[in-house]
């Protein structure tokens, strides 16, 4: 990651305009250095100043402008003036063209001389740099993956007219033809332009289907002839470690593949259907870094509580949701916080998404015998401060969670729930008794993932009818006090650009319930048998805002539709 100013000078910046101390700033570098994070980030997580203002006090030290491509400023011809591999590799993106033949260009870094240098060499015009980062270039790229959607599938459908005029004789004869390996390229390559979490290769009867999971809606790309269903099969088997010639049992693996400087961790699913082998390729960025819980989503109220229960040396911390909600995200940026010297933190996870610097992380094996509940023991024996259980999924880890919980250390897991009351039912099924969660239980968060308001094409109307009729009726369904909120009189929708796919969506965020184990509730906790209604009013009572309280306010805040909130809480 390319940065524009050194660590002193922002220092030297930052304690001018009286924002921070030498020495809180050097102990916050020493921080980022020792988790091997960038400090801006580190500086923006710890409040001392916001995104904006940062960014604006570069732009003013380098003397550059600041731009922002989510807002419609890229001219597409200009863009492809650079091809997408190189244009990642140096981190910038060719936006415009000025009347005299400047060519205005985003950076990371707008002090990188020999870049500038390049592009003038390259195209023979003065270069402009502007000062962008390195999520809104990210933003940018996702234009050239909707430009490139016609020569992507050309490219497929000439690698598969060579690979059946030219048939494999073997298994591994075929995964290793350059046909093959080209189709496979690109199809990953592609998927990462487009920003797919997951690649979904699906044979029938006659064809086989490509289709990308891009915020979380599946999206048909491609397909294909049934033909060269095997030869990628055997490829993406060849290129994950897994058994070439096997064909009626499930296989597990991952790889690595890189577009430009991004590397792409791929964790491979095969299983056998009525017609073929179905692969699903889940895509994560190799270098991504644990976001703060505001990045995440949460609100700066709700990031305080939480703050607030991660002070505490002992208990349980549980992040709820259904799988695909975001919960080991969220679990990654607890951890972030947490992460100091003075502890020692241990985690046993299915699987390790990110590699944490300074945490001790375990992969469970089934076939070696590390389960949850194995490893969590194990764990122990380790002399931990903080444990982080990627899920309780049974009885006997639950047990093992809640005693850990109980003798001074601090345990962080996911369960699968709806919402964040229903996780005291949940562990008592699990065999939880009722007095230990009143005991344990800190705090527990439920979240689902709703998608962003493309920036590009935003509008807003006036709410109409129809739609405050719709959300006082959800109201009334997930029983929310009348008058805990007011219906917005403004909304917002993206029209659909290029930017974002025509979809009007771009990224993806969080909203949540934060529901903080108070006295009152802990009695109602443990008094048998457990009552939910009486539950629920109380934590409402103290402060637990519903999921759909926190999606309506940031529909109203213009980050997220009223039907993309609907359409998750009712999921």
């Amino acid at each position: 990651m390319k940065f524009p100013l050194p660590p002193a000078r922002i220092k030297s910046l930052l304690t001018a305009e009286g924002l921070i101390g030498a020495e809180r700033f050097d102990a916050l570098l020493a921080e980022a250095e020792r988790k091997n994070q960038n400090i801006l980030d580190v500086l923006i997580s710890e409040k001392v100043a916001e995104p904006d203002y940062l960014n604006n006090l570069i732009a003013r030290t380098l003397g550059v402008d600041r731009i922002d491509l989510g807002k419609g400023t890229i001219d597409k011809e200009v863009l492809q003036l650079l091809p997408e591999t190189i244009a990642r590799d140096r981190e910038v993106i060719l936006f415009r063209r000025e009347t005299d033949g400047t060519l205005d260009v985003a950076m990371v870094d707008p002090s990188d001389l020999e870049t500038i240098e390049f592009l003038a060499h390259r195209f023979k015009a003065r270069v402009k740099p502007y000062l962008t980062t390195s999520e809104n270039l990210r933003q940018g790229y996702s234009v050239y993956g909707y430009e490139v959607e016609q020569s992507f599938k050309k490219i497929i459908e000439d690698n598969v007219r060579e690979a059946q005029a030219n048939p494999a004789k073997d298994a591994k004869e075929m995964a290793a033809q350059l046909p093959i390996v080209g189709i496979v390229d690109n199809i990953l390559s592609y998927a990462i332009a487009m920003r797919a979490s997951d690649i979904h290769i699906e044979v029938l009867e006659e064809s086989t289907f490509v289709r990308y999971r891009i915020d979380g809606i599946l999206y048909e790309i491609l397909e294909v002839t049934k033909t060269v269903h095997p030869a990628i099969i055997a490829r993406i088997k060849l290129l994950s470690g897994l058994k070439i010639d096997e064909h009626f049992e499930p296989q597990d693996g991952r790889f690595r593949h890189r577009v430009g400087n991004e590397t792409v961790d791929v964790r491979v699913s095969v299983i056998p259907t009525f017609y073929g082998e179905k692969v699903v390729m889940r895509l994560l960025e190799a270098t991504q870094k644990p976001l703060s819980l505001e990045e995440v989503g949460l609100s700066a109220e709700a990031a305080q509580v939480m703050t607030d229960e991660l002070k505490k040396a002992y208990g349980m911390v549980l992040v709820c949701g259904p799988t695909g909600s975001g919960k080991t995200t969220t679990l990654y940026a607890l951890m972030n916080i947490l992460n100091r010297p003075q502890v020692n933190i241990t985690t046993v996870e299915d699987p390790i998404e990110y590699n944490m610097r300074y945490v001790n992380q375990t992969q469970i094996n089934p076939q070696a015998g590390i389960t949850f509940a194995s490893g969590l023991r194990a764990l122990l024996r380790q002399d931990p401060n903080i444990i982080m259980v990627g899920e309780i999924r049974d009885g006997e880890t639950a047990g093992i969670a809640v005693e850990a919980a109980l003798t001074g250390h601090l345990l962080l897991s996911s369960l699968h729930t709806n919402d964040a009351p229903t996780a005291i039912p949940r562990l008592f099924d699990l065999g939880v008794q009722a007095y230990l969660v009143s005991s344990v239980l800190n705090v527990v968060i439920a979240q689902r993932l709703v998608r962003k308001i493309c920036p590009s094409c935003i509008y807003s109307y006036d709410t109409d009818e129809s739609t405050a009729i719709t959300i006082e009726n959800q109201r009334k369904v997930l029983g929310i006090p009348e008058g805990a909120f007011s219906v917005p009189k403004i909304l917002y929708r993206g029209k659909g650009c290029a930017a974002c796919n025509g979809v009007g969506y771009v990224g993806r965020f969080g909203i949540f319930e934060v529901l903080g184990i108070t006295d009152p509730l802990r009695k109602i906790i443990a008094t048998e048998p457990f009552d939910d209604a009486k539950f629920r009013i109380e934590a409402h009572r103290s402060g637990m805002k519903m999921m759909f309280e926190d999606g309506l306010e940031k529909a109203e805040l213009a980050l997220t539709t009223i039907d993309e909130v609907l359409r998750v809480i009712r999921e």
